[in-house]
């Protein structure tokens, strides 16, 4: 029932915007400014030398919800922060639109659902956003210590809402993490993401 009234509600995007270019894996990430809740500029390029998550995050989605109330996101970001890992979660929803909140509610929210990421990123604009092509939340993308793409798309293959689904889910972005950590190819570098759609402002 949660995963048709889903679809029906047309909270599930795939689509690719016009004109839009998708980042190939391999190439490089495109590098970016911005500023977190906490006023701080951050870079990607700040972190070169490191393996980099970015994540993107709508506090109201549901299916960005499925993922915090489970604690699943959490565990991801706790597990693989303690290994040195950068975990960039990005806003890039657009004043007035679902998702926007002043950087203070943000904290709010994080700290209630003990978010462990490494800093929790403003694109109001969504000139980041787009720069990835970005088109649910959650997406999910791992750049390796050089500055390359290694995965991008969906967190898990299951496109639901459903709490329990996490347990029996696939993790790409788990999986990917653990072979690149471990030296070992990623068996599954790119993949259709689900979620609602990024809630970007009109252009």
């Amino acid at each position: 029932m949660i995963r048709t009234l889903a679809v029906t509600l047309g909270l599930i995007s795939v689509a690719t915007g016009a004109g839009w270019a998708e980042v190939q894996i391999g190439s490089a990430a495109p590098d970016f400014s911005l500023t977190d809740t906490n006023g701080k500029t951050v870079r990607l390029s700040d972190f070169k030398g490191k393996y980099v998550v970015l994540e993107w995050y709508n506090p109201d989605c549901p299916f960005v919800g499925k993922h915090y109330k489970s604690g699943n996101m959490q565990k991801l970001q706790k597990e693989y922060t303690a290994k040195g890992v950068a975990w960039l979660t990005i806003d890039s929803s657009a004043p007035g639109l679902e998702g926007n909140y002043p950087a203070s509610e943000l904290n709010q929210i994080s700290n209630k659902v003990g978010a462990a990421r490494t800093a929790l990123l403003l694109d109001p604009d969504g000139k980041v956003g787009r720069a990835y092509s970005a088109k649910t939340t959650p997406n999910m993308y791992v750049i390796n210590p050089k500055g390359a793409l290694v995965y991008r798309g969906a967190i898990d293959n299951k496109r639901s809402t459903d709490l329990a689904d996490v347990q029996t889910a696939t993790n790409y972005v788990h999986d990917a993490l653990e072979a690149v950590l471990g030296g070992k190819p990623i068996a599954t570098v790119a993949t259709q993401p689900y979620g609602c759609s990024v809630k970007y402002a009109n252009r």
